[in-house]
């Protein structure tokens, strides 16, 4: 049927638009966060319609079996579930190892735990301490105001 073949080539091709227009944009990114952030439609979308297109290329072609069944849910869950934790890792550990930030680019914050964390070599057990409820304050921030 035609219908099928339509639906296959609208899953595959706008899978692979997605990944083309995404490694472009890259380019045009000025940072590591940036280019990390353009990257995860592509992974999380564009990547999950490619397998699926190709699940009902085959399931079209060949039938149906279980055995494809698995092999395509756990393709597509795992491109969405590695996509989201790869690029906050990614984004974190950009952060933390202190790669320069485009002026732009406004990092959410990722590293401010840790940093201070670091701050204290030694845990406080009085006022002041997260464990009795109170939160640290953030360093400053260069926005207008």
């Amino acid at each position: 049927m035609w219908i099928i073949d339509v639906v296959i080539a609208v899953c595959v091709l706008t899978g692979a638009l997605l990944m083309v227009t995404s490694a472009l944009a890259m380019f045009r990114a000025k940072d590591a966060l940036s280019r990390i952030n353009v990257f995860s439609p592509a992974t999380g979308l564009g990547m999950p319609l490619v397998v699926a297109g190709c699940f009902i290329y085959t399931l079209r072609s060949e039938g149906f079996s279980v055995y494809r069944l698995l092999i395509a849910i756990v393709a597509f869950l795992s491109l969405i579930i590695v996509s989201s934790i790869a690029s906050n890792t990614l984004s974190r550990s950009t952060v933390v190892a202190g790669s320069p930030v485009h002026r732009y680019t406004r990092p959410n914050r990722l590293v401010e735990p840790l940093r201070l964390a670091e701050d204290t070599e030694e845990p406080q057990s009085g006022a002041g301490s997260q464990e009795n409820g109170q939160t640290p304050v953030p360093p400053e921030t260069d926005q207008p105001g």
